[in-house]
């Protein structure tokens, strides 16, 4: 299949005209449509319904669309990796995490990466699914348990607990509870012991709910909980990263905590050389130290 076929076809199924496509391209719209059609012939197929506002996709062309957007973008983090030298650090790099870790720890400190590296371009991915880094659905992860892949470079970065956490307004109103027991008479807020998170939060939920809790709200990453907490609707079940960035929350029975949970930086083997994981992992790294420093601070004064 001609590749400078494929890639005209890519930019006009992006831009949805053969004229804007064609402005991108540098090539005229009938040029552009030339090879559009000669394409279609040569798969005996309709890729496009024409229409007066425009190009629509057919069945067959959102087919090869995903085709030729996955081959584009790895030829651009090819093209950006080829490019990487020992005083650049430019391009794209995917990062996975969490959404509770990389909602409410990693991209608010974000801006400190770019303003160092304006050229990098990040993509983050915050699910709880882990991606299969040897299989490059990522470049680098940030973990809330060791990884298990024996091809990867992997760093533990610090170590966190789940613990309870209210807001002043809540507990002003409701009352501090001095025992676990006493939580059968508020609202706790956290994620359902189903729903995807590490283990050692579902089973404190779990020991949580042996206390005849009447009222609950379930949301499903901790993003939602804290929000619910500053919003005063109830105690929530939350990390303990967050008593430094949000300082007026209330650690509520500071003996209740889960198990030590550890976070892991983790990239492929073959990435050992990026800059780009490089500026990332001593990125994170000086944050974490800074965290755990200012957090050491607050706690002595």
């Amino acid at each position: 299949m001609d590749w400078d076929k494929l890639r005209i076809f890519h930019a006009v199924a992006d831009a949805g005209s053969l004229t804007h496509a064609g402005d991108l391209l540098h090539l005229s719209q009938s040029a552009v449509s030339r090879q559009v059609r000669a394409l279609e012939e040569s798969l005996d197929t309709t890729l496009f319904h024409r229409h007066a506002r425009g190009l629509i996709l057919t069945e067959q062309g959102e087919l090869l669309f995903d085709a030729t957007r996955a081959m584009m973008k790895r030829l651009n983090t090819a093209t950006a990796r080829i490019r990487d030298s020992e005083d650049e650090v430019f391009g794209e790099l995917r990062v996975t995490t969490t959404i509770g870790f990389g909602t409410l720890w990693l991209a608010p400190r974000l801006a400190k990466l770019y303003e160092k590296y304006p050229d990098l371009k990040i993509d983050l991915m915050l699910e709880e699914r882990v991606l299969d880094l040897p299989m490059r659905e990522a470049d680098v992860a940030i973990r809330m348990k060791e990884p298990s892949q024996a091809d990867l470079i992997r760093k533990r970065l610090m170590s966190v607990h789940i613990a309870l956490f209210a807001s002043p307004a809540y507990l002003a109103q409701r009352g501090i509870p001095k025992t676990v027991e006493d939580l059968a008479d508020h609202r706790l807020i956290c994620q359902n012991v189903n729903s995807a998170q590490v283990s050692a939060a579902s089973y404190l939920v779990q020991e949580l709910m042996a206390n005849d809790i009447q009222s609950m709200l379930h949301v499903n990453n901790y993003f939602g909980v804290l929000q619910g907490v500053i919003h005063n609707l109830g105690i929530g079940i939350l990390p303990d990263y967050l008593t430094f960035d949000f300082p007026n929350l209330v650690r509520v029975l500071p003996e209740v905590e889960s198990v030590e949970v550890p976070v892991y930086l983790a990239y492929p083997e073959e990435l050992r050389h990026s800059q780009r994981i490089a500026a990332f992992r001593d990125f994170v790294q000086e944050e974490i130290f800074s965290y755990r420093k200012n957090l050491k601070e607050h706690k002595i004064t």
